[in-house]
């Protein structure tokens, strides 16, 4: 944690602060942020509503930096030695999802790399880390960088996430051919006016976007899309049941420096010529797991009956032998069950598995599943 996150530091406030406020949220520290943790319809409402049509996010609190280098080949080799994706092979308009490795290969972050497009955009990269971890993360990288290649914390925009089935809908009303994007392509273009950066993520399993939108006029994007009758504006509380039923890590929860991209089931996340050529931090490392599999890996888990089980619950096999915690957990509004994430040794990973869960001290039944719990619906 750094100093400006510490207990005693004041709580940061997002310029949707007000706009939060007059709506009725009830806010919440959170990251070194006072943040919207539900609205009045409440978080299981505002759940399902995002899931049936589209919810509003503030996630302003998220790091926004630019990396800048005389070309794409400069700048995108100078990022790759700091994560395993593949970013010299990343097109223009593209977004792609990696980590920042410690040299031993725990995850010291996730991020988002983004490619813009554009003339002037050549040796650019735009990277979004975690509210938690960023002022940590902008050290770092800035460390690491060769001549030549800089670091510019963006202070100058808000981010904002309108997620759900309806959102395409909703945002092509007021940006046309926005619904033309695919799922991980970025474009700049202009809201109302004003200059917004946009990719189509999200960290909901759902169809939506993320939008980058100049501090001065976020809150005019912000009334300007809940006024349409199919927005609601979300919280924290279901941006996390969201992320759970969608099988999405939450760093610090479900990947931190003690896990590895293996162990945490992002190998997808690591492209062949990375693989191949290593040149990261942790190579050697991720490349034994890749070919021989790691001692634990990254599951989900379906407990039975209506308890949930909670971050920190000792997962046991049916002999009663330790073999593993949970890591997020909680209620999976869509399936209308509890649901959550854990590491176990990887001999009792497999799908069907039956495990123990230890409730308030009590052994309750369990089973490994497929994730993510809720089927994604992102646009290709």
């Amino acid at each position: 944690m750094s100093a400006d996150q510490s207990a005693n530091a004041p709580l940061r406030r997002t310029f949707l602060h007000d706009a939060h406020v007059a709506s009725g949220a009830k806010m919440v520290p959170f990251a070194g942020y006072e943040m919207p943790v539900q609205y009045p319809l409440g978080v299981l409402k505002e759940h399902l509503w995002t899931r049936e049509k589209a919810g509003l996010f503030d996630v302003s609190h998220m790091g926004l930096c630019w990396l800048h280098g005389p070309d794409h080949d400069t700048t995108a080799r100078a990022l790759e030695a700091l994560l395993p994706a593949d970013i010299v092979n990343l097109k223009p308009g593209q977004q792609r999802y990696s980590q920042l490795l410690a040299d031993d290969g725990g995850i010291l972050d996730d991020l988002m790399v983004t490619r813009p497009a554009g003339t002037g955009a050549d040796g650019t990269l735009m990277l979004v880390v975690n509210a938690g971890c960023k002022d940590e993360d902008y050290r770092h990288i800035a460390a690491k960088l060769p001549a030549g290649v800089h670091l510019a914390v963006d202070h100058d925009r808000s981010l904002i996430a309108l997620q759900g089935p309806r959102a395409a809908a909703v945002l092509s009303g007021l940006v046309p051919g926005v619904e033309q994007m695919t799922f991980m392509s970025a474009r700049s273009t202009t809201l109302d006016g004003q200059p917004v950066h946009l990719t189509r993520s999200g960290y909901t399993g759902e169809d939506g976007y993320e939008i980058a939108v100049l501090n001065e006029h976020v809150a005019s994007a912000w009334h300007m899309l809940t006024a349409d009758p199919d927005v609601e504006p979300i919280g924290l509380g279901a941006r996390d049941s969201l992320r759970l039923e969608a099988g999405l890590c939450l760093y610090g929860h479900d990947i931190d420096t003690s896990t590895s991209p293996i162990e945490a089931r992002l190998q997808w996340s690591i492209q062949q010529r990375r693989r191949t050529e290593g040149g990261f931090p942790g190579a050697s490392r991720i490349k034994a797991e890749l070919a021989n599999g790691p001692s634990r890996r990254r599951v989900g888990i379906r407990p039975a009956g209506r308890t949930p089980a909670r971050e920190g619950t000792v997962i046991q096999d049916v002999d009663g032998k330790f073999i593993g915690t949970i890591t997020s957990g909680g209620f999976g509004p869509s399936i209308n069950r509890p649901i959550a994430m854990g590491y176990v040794a990887s001999d009792h990973a497999e799908v069907g598995t039956a495990i123990q869960l230890i409730v308030r001290g009590k052994p309750i039944d369990a089973n490994v599943v497929s994730l993510p719990f809720q089927p994604h619906r992102y646009v290709r």
